[in-house]
């Protein structure tokens, strides 16, 4: 089955009666996980942004609370689960400044861990990719919020 373009599908959802369109919702909600994520951000998160992106950083913080520094494979391993949750997360807001908001929080948390950056290439190409991620982000803002952020990251740099 070939997939319908974005064009297509927008086309044909405003055809589409209200009723059968939350029909729709709820099936793709409960086809997939992160379709119901997704969903749950839009209609209930997406309003306050500022409290979303403080759950983010609390269940980040958890997360490098619980990195079993026994070895640094188990230390890589979680670094890797945390970014992938983040990504996610960052992928439900679209929004540039949230993005760079919570990078800068996963480099400062890491950096203030006590797991040591250099003793280790991934984990130290981990860190220097979220930073280069950043400033490809910051560059994309408006000239207030570049400066100020650029100011934040060089603290990390």
């Amino acid at each position: 089955m070939k997939a319908s373009t974005i064009q297509q599908l927008k086309i044909e959802l405003i055809n589409t009666p209200s009723d059968q369109l939350i029909g729709l919702c709820i099936r793709m909600a409960k086809f997939k996980k992160e379709n119901k994520e997704l969903l749950s951000y839009l209609l209930f998160e997406a309003s306050d942004e500022q409290a979303y992106i403080e759950n983010i950083k609390i269940e980040v913080q958890s997360k490098f609370d619980e990195i079993n520094t026994s070895s640094l494979y188990f230390v890589k391993k979680s670094l890797r689960k945390i970014l992938r949750m983040l990504n996610k997360y960052i992928c439900y807001t679209g929004s540039n400044e949230t993005e760079v908001k919570l990078l800068i929080f996963f480099c400062a948390t890491l950096k203030n861990s006590g797991i040591l950056i250099s003793k280790n290439l991934v984990i130290k190409n981990m860190y220097q990719n979220q930073l280069k991620k950043i400033s490809k982000s910051i560059a994309t803002m408006h000239d207030d919020l570049q400066y100020d952020y650029i100011r934040e990251l060089e603290k990390y740099q």
